[in-house]
């Protein structure tokens, strides 16, 4: 088996291709089960984000499991594969890693450091677990990837040099509203992990803030911690007249709020749109005194990166990481190698003593039995320092030839080691860019 990464992200697709591309957590399982009913998936897991949609999957071909991938991503989207493709990106093998290792820390996201990926990360890796669609290569590699995003925040300590993209939304959004938030009255559209977040952060600066969700019980929980007000989801339109400002972040698979819902509006609004698929319709933008932010909006900005310095002690952590997991990838896959090569040894050894006895029908039972343990012993001590070696050597760079080398000297019949030099390949697919970063 060997990884592969084929998905879109901010970096790659503009946000109406993302929107189509979203995977809603509903439509996860059956996405996961198409997948591995390909023969080239053995393992996946799949990742839906506001700023990128991406497959995890361990694969026995590569050209099979990206065709297979990418065609999946394609019917998700409703889109020909060849409109699709040129917003793909492909990582293979040691790529992969750094990709899922950079992902987990929040340096390629849209705000570079931010720390909710993290938890997204782990949301998908759970819900692969139980689908069982993650077996031992993705288990391995999201558990390390949620340990070096940790990590990375911990010891880089990025979340000081990046908003979350609320802040940065909300950063935007003085700006073109021309003062800060204390004393505003905000509308937050949706109670979910976004809107908690958002909900916090308004508060943080000074505003008061009224909850709408669909779930009002939910909206109730959130409310009480943060001392907001409730809203009838169906009631939205009835406090609009009211706020300074709407912040929305639902899940919701089309607009949830219009221009209709918007005909008793103050005369200057501002709208934060966090969602992805959109939950603010195009035309709103263009009502006059709105301020519309959306992640769009973000993305052409580029202004959301800050601390160059904590983000190049993050990379100095990722090269570290990924070559220790490259490096204990590379060890554990020459244990075949080895097996092979003391079972080898053993037949040997159990060939000889066979020929003995037909050749000495004379020895007794106890001397039978100290001639073999006196072959079982040499061989054991004449393979011991070449076989601890050979594990040594096959961590470093290239030590997958050391595996090789002893393979064809002996003639054993063990797997080839994957190459697991990163050199991703593209099938009808460019390998795409994720930014310097990745």
């Amino acid at each position: 088996m060997n990884l592969l990464v084929v998905g879109a992200s901010h970096r790659t697709a503009p946000v109406d291709v993302l929107e189509r591309l979203a995977v809603g957590t509903s439509d996860i399982p059956a996405v996961t089960k198409r997948l591995l009913a390909q023969p080239y998936i053995g393992e996946t897991v799949v990742l839906s984000t506001c700023n990128r949609v991406e497959v995890y999957a361990a694969v026995t071909g590569f050209h099979g499991g990206l065709a297979t991938i990418a065609g999946q991503l394609a019917e998700c989207a409703g889109m020909a594969l060849d409109e699709l493709s040129g917003h793909l990106y492909v990582r293979h093998e040691s790529q992969a890693v750094r990709h899922a290792f950079s992902v987990a820390s929040g340096l390629d996201s849209l705000v570079a450091g931010e720390s909710q990926i993290l938890g997204q990360l782990r949301t998908a890796y759970d819900a692969a677990r139980e689908l069982g669609s993650a077996s031992r290569l993705l288990h391995e590699l999201l558990q390390q990837a949620l340990r070096v995003g940790k990590r990375v925040h911990s010891e880089a300590h990025v979340d000081d040099a990046a908003p979350s993209v609320v802040s940065a939304a909300l950063d935007l959004g003085e700006r073109l509203r021309g003062r800060d938030f204390a004393g505003a009255r905000v509308l937050i559209v949706g109670a979910g992990a976004m809107g908690a977040l958002s909900t916090a952060t308004v508060r943080r600066r000074g505003g008061d803030c009224v909850i709408a969700n669909r779930d009002t019980a939910r909206a109730h929980r959130l409310a009480a911690r943060h001392d907001a007000e409730v809203v009838e989801w169906d009631a939205i339109g009835s406090v609009v007249g009211g706020v300074d400002a709407i912040v929305t972040a639902t899940g919701a698979s089309r607009p949830v709020i219009d221009a209709a819902l918007l005909e008793n509006r103050p005369q200057e609004l501002l709208i934060c749109d966090l969602a992805v698929p959109r939950d603010v319709a195009p035309e709103v933008g263009s009502l006059p005194g709105v301020s519309l932010v959306d992640i769009e909006t973000l993305k052409k900005r580029g202004d959301t990166t800050r601390g160059d310095q904590y983000l190049a002690l993050a990379e100095a952590i990722l090269v570290e990481e990924v070559e220790t997991f490259a490096g204990e990838a590379r060890a554990a896959g020459v244990a075949p190698t080895v097996a092979a090569l003391r079972t080898r040894a053993e037949e040997v050894v159990d060939a000889e003593l066979s020929r003995l006895r037909r050749r000495t029908p004379d020895l007794s039972d106890d001397q039978r039995a100290e001639v073999a343990h006196t072959l079982h012993r040499v061989v054991n001590r004449l393979l011991h320092q070449p076989t601890v070696r050979v594990r040594q050597m096959a961590a470093e760079p290239g030590g997958e030839d050391y595996a090789r080398v002893l393979r064809e000297l002996f003639a054993l019949d063990a797997p080839e080691l994957s190459s697991f030099n990163g050199a991703a390949e593209a099938l009808r697919i460019s390998p795409g860019e994720t930014g310097a970063r990745d």
